[in-house]
């Protein structure tokens, strides 16, 4: 983070624990800090277990810390919604409702007007570019633009700060690479913070300005990488030697938890 940007996201020595079944607490992530300047976009990675979706759901504040502290321009999160946005894996889409009634949702459990959510909402389906489906249904949309949706709903309620869970990972590999040269495009437009959880570590890259690399449960921050590729990013980058040098040093970080992790669920499906 550039030392003169003043932080939009902090997280303030965050832990958290949940009751464990043998009356031991199960510690999930352990003293995580990290600040996160305003308009900066943040990618996350690290074993199965270490705790990203939780951290996630910490700054949202859909669970509190066991200890530490979120902060909003140097204000304590306190309640979900407000300044933040949701992307979850699935695109949680109301079949019942066209895509223009799903991108106004959130606008109207804030008791927002009709005409101006669709408004509102009109202008992000277009953002993302689906102008001219308003009136089609969740399951006539394929994959992608099912989540250019669901984003469309994420960005109509105007955050500062969009959280994002693996928001491509149901996608198949080229819609997939197609969606976060859009994403990158959207944010750029937009200038939203941003922090995305993934687990494919190229993604990641493309992605960031920089990558935080969380450990083994408890999650803790091993090491956070800036991400020294020039923007506007094309796919074509991935191919070269300097953005698979930083996928490498990604995977070096994390590889002996994979490792792990797979082994032991291996083992309990044994």
């Amino acid at each position: 983070m550039d030392p003169n940007n003043q932080s939009k996201l902090r997280l303030s020595r965050v832990s958290h624990q949940y009751p464990g079944a043998s009356g031991e607490p199960l510690v999930v992530l352990k003293d995580i800090s990290l600040d996160i300047a305003n308009g900066e976009f943040v990618t996350i990675v690290g074993g199965s277990g270490s705790g990203k979706t939780t951290l996630l759901r910490i700054v949202d504040r859909l669970i509190p810390p066991s200890s530490g502290q979120v902060l909003i321009d140097g204000k304590v999160v306190e309640r979900p919604g407000g300044q933040i946005s949701f992307v979850f894996q699935q695109d949680c889409l109301m079949p019942w409702r066209r895509v223009l009634g799903n991108a106004t949702y959130g606008l109207d459990l804030r008791g927002v007007a009709k005409s101006d959510a669709q408004e509102r909402a009109r202008k992000y389906l277009d953002l993302v570019g689906l102008s001219g489906f308003e009136r089609y249904y969740p399951h006539q949309l394929s994959g992608g633009m099912r989540q250019r949706v669901n984003l469309a709903r994420a960005l109509a309620v105007e955050p500062d700060i969009l959280l994002m869970d693996e928001p491509f990972a149901a996608l198949d590999a080229q819609t997939r690479e197609l969606m976060q040269i859009e994403l990158l495009r959207i944010w750029k437009q937009t200038g939203k913070t941003i922090l995305f959880v993934t687990h494919q570590l190229d993604e990641a890259v493309f992605l960031a300005d920089r990558v935080v690399a969380l450990s083994a449960r408890p999650g803790s921050i091993r090491e956070v990488l800036d991400i020294d590729i020039p923007r506007p990013r094309d796919i074509e980058i991935k191919r070269t030697t300097h953005f698979q040098d930083y996928v490498s040093r990604l995977w070096h970080l994390i590889e002996a938890d994979v490792r792990r992790s797979f082994r032991a669920e291996t083992a309990a499906e044994a």
